[in-house]
C-alpha cells in the first residue's frame, strides 16, 4: 500500500463504559498507545430537528446524541496522551469568532506541545446558525476571513485585518500555538473556491461521502490548485473516513478495512475508523483499535 497514515474517531465512544467522556478520553490514550496517528471529533454546537436537510445522504445520528465540544475535548485528550496528534473534523469555524477561534487552537497547541490538526468546515444546518444568532448565508466567505486573521494572530504580533465580514485594529492575540505553522484541513467540496481556499490556505482536505472514484477526481482538482497557488502538490494531505461495511452480524471490521486499498489509490493519505461501530461494550475496543493500528502492516 502507498504510504499513509492511521485515525480514529472519536464520535459514539461515550456510548462504551457508561458513557460520557471519560470513556472518550480512555480510548484515545489506547490509540495513543499503540501507535495509531491521529484521533478525530467532529462538532456540533446545537442541533435541530431538520436532519433531513443533511447533504451526505441519510444523517446517522439524532437531534438529541450528544456532541461534546471538540476544543474542550481534545484538551482533555491531550492531557491523557504523549504522541498521537489532535484533530477536529470538522469544527465548524463560522459559529465562533475569529479571535476566540485562534485562542482555542492556540491554547490547545500549546497543551499539546505541538500536536493540533486544525479541520474547519462551514457547516450546513441552518437551524444551528440561527440558534447562534450567526447568518447562515455567507459562511464560505466568513470562514475564509476568519482563518486568514487567525493566521496573523497567530504570529503574536500587533493584527490588522479588514474584510467583509471581520475587522481588526492592532488586536493582540497570546498564546501564539507552538506549531510555526498550524495544519488547516479543510471540510468544504472541490469547488473552484474551495479548491483555491484549500491550496492557499490549508494543508488537507476532509471529505465527506466520496467514493473512490469520486474522491480521485477532487484530489486532481486540489493538486491542480496548489499547482496554481506554487505549491508542490505532493504536500496535500487528504483524511477519508472509511464507510463501513456491512457483515451478516452488522458492521464487518475486516470487510471495511479491506475497503483501504481503493482509497489510498484515489489520494487519501491518512485513513479514519469508526471503533464504535465494531465494538459492542469496552471490553471490545482495545482489539478493535489494535486491528486499525496494524492496518498496511
Amino acid at each position: 500500500m502507498p504510504n499513509f497514515r492511521t485515525a480514529i474517531g472519536l464520535y459514539g465512544l461515550d456510548k462504551l463504559a457508561g458513557g460520557g467522556l471519560p470513556a472518550v478520553i480512555a480510548a484515545a490514550a489506547q490509540a495513543d498507545r499503540l501507535g495509531i496517528a491521529q484521533v478525530v471529533l467532529t462538532d456540533h454546537v446545537v442541533m435541530g430537528e431538520r436532519t433531513d436537510r443533511y447533504p451526505y445522504g441519510k444523517f446517522p445520528a439524532r437531534p438529541s446524541t450528544p456532541w461534546f465540544e471538540p476544543m474542550v475535548t481534545l484538551g482533555g485528550v491531550a492531557s491523557a496522551t504523549t504522541r498521537i496528534r489532535l484533530s477536529t473534523s470538522v469544527l465548524i469555524g463560522p459559529l465562533r469568532p475569529a479571535v476566540l477561534l485562534a485562542k482555542q487552537a492556540a491554547t490547545l497547541d500549546q497543551l499539546s506541545r505541538g500536536r493540533l490538526d486544525l479541520g474547519l468546515g462551514t457547516g450546513w444546518q441552518r437551524e444551528e446558525f440561527d440558534a447562534s444568532g450567526i447568518p447562515f448565508a455567507g459562511r464560505g466567505l466568513r470562514l475564509e476571513e476568519q482563518v486568514r486573521a487567525c493566521r496573523l494572530l497567530w504570529r503574536g504580533e500587533a493584527t490588522r485585518f479588514t474584510g467583509e465580514t471581520l475587522r481588526l485594529e492592532n488586536i493582540h492575540c497570546q498564546p501564539v500555538p507552538v506549531q510555526s505553522e498550524l495544519p488547516l484541513w479543510f471540510g468544504i467540496a472541490p469547488t473552484e473556491a474551495g479548491c483555491r481556499r484549500i491550496a492557499e490556505l490549508g494543508t488537507g482536505w476532509l471529505p465527506i461521502g466520496q467514493p473512490p472514484k469520486r474522491l480521485a477526481v477532487g484530489v486532481a482538482k486540489l493538486r491542480a490548485a496548489f499547482e496554481r497557488a506554487g505549491r508542490d502538490p505532493g504536500e496535500l494531505e487528504v483524511r477519508v473516513q472509511l464507510p463501513p461495511v456491512m457483515g451478516s452480524a452488522g458492521p464487518d471490521l475486516e470487510a471495511t478495512l479491506a475497503g483501504a486499498q481503493a482509497f489510498l489509490e484515489a489520494g487519501a493519505t491518512v485513513l479514519e475508523t469508526l471503533p464504535f461501530l465494531f465494538c459492542r461494550d469496552a471490553a471490545e475496543l482495545e482489539p478493535v483499535l489494535e486491528r486499525i493500528s496494524q492496518l498496511g502492516a
